[in-house]
């Protein structure tokens, strides 16, 4: 007779294991679902907590007290200069005039190095001028490089004569661009216009840039003659805009005698005196 088959005990054991671990991971996910649910309620609360909260609109700062501000403006008035730091003021204002000629003559030295420029025109470039003690009104023509060369030329002869100042509104590519303005103040002063070279003799006539003076006076079209008192060609940093000016303005395409009788006969025959009798010698 045949003995019952008997379970083995791998197969006992392995019936209860499986259901453990499925009510284990039955578990998690329920611990899981209420940690997700318990976050989201936070979230819900703290959302809840920022709508209820009020923003308090920016408020402007008062007005300032009119007694304080005139208060301040009082004790500003009432306050005493102090003489030393005048005295310092007025001698770093003297030391910057100075560095700046300083600077201005070098670059000038420069300028005249690079292009092979002899001394006369070097001190044109400088604007350096010799003075004539006396001689009260200075002839000045304006100017334009637009104009033709040879007019450029032809006024700068008439101009050395009468001891008269050429005049530009500004320079040929700019104010940062310093070598064309050089070139065309070569090109109007050589006595020679085939010359090249720093062997080449330069008329001896001051020629600025200075749109200051344009305004001053006005300048709607070149050329243009005015006399203007003392000396025209100081730096910027010396002169403003109460600086002296000429009484009259001629403007017209004419020779540079015409142009200082026409300003005789608007009332300047004082003025023009000394010019035309220097043109009238040479």
């Amino acid at each position: 007779m045949l003995a019952p088959l008997s379970t083995p005990a791998s197969a006992r054991t392995d019936e209860p294991q499986a259901g453990s671990d499925q009510t284990d991971n039955e578990n998690a996910r329920a611990r899981i679902q209420d940690e997700g649910a318990a976050a989201l309620e936070r979230m819900k609360r703290a959302a809840g907590k920022v709508k209820a909260t009020s923003v308090p609109s920016p408020a402007l700062p008062a007005r300032p007290d009119a007694a304080a501000q005139r208060r301040a403006f009082e004790g500003l008035k009432a306050r005493r200069n102090d003489p030393d730091m005048e005295k310092r003021a007025q001698a770093d204002i003297t030391a910057a005039r100075e560095r700046l000629a300083a600077e201005r003559d070098a670059a000038s030295r420069r300028i005249a190095q690079a292009l092979g420029l002899e001394q006369p025109e070097q001190a044109a470039l400088a604007g350096v001028v010799s003075s004539d003690v006396g001689k009260r009104w200075v002839p000045v023509l304006f100017v334009s490089s637009s104009m033709p060369i040879e007019t450029l030329r032809t006024y700068a002869g008439q101009l050395e004569h009468a001891g008269g100042v050429m005049a530009f509104r500004g320079m040929p590519g700019g104010m940062r661009q310093v070598a064309p303005m050089a070139k065309l103040s070569a090109a109007i002063l050589r006595r020679d216009p085939g010359c090249e070279g720093p062997a080449c003799a330069m008329r001896d006539v001051q020629v600025i840039v200075d749109p200051l003076v344009f305004r001053q006076h006005g300048v709607a079209r070149v050329p243009a003659l005015a006399m203007i008192p003392g000396d025209p060609t100081l730096p910027y940093c010396e002169r403003d805009e109460a600086s002296p000016r000429a009484a009259h303005l001629v403007q017209g395409d004419a020779a540079l005698s015409g142009l200082l009788e026409e300003y005789g006969r608007l009332g300047g025959e004082e003025e023009v005196r000394d010019a035309l009798a220097h043109l009238a010698r040479r």
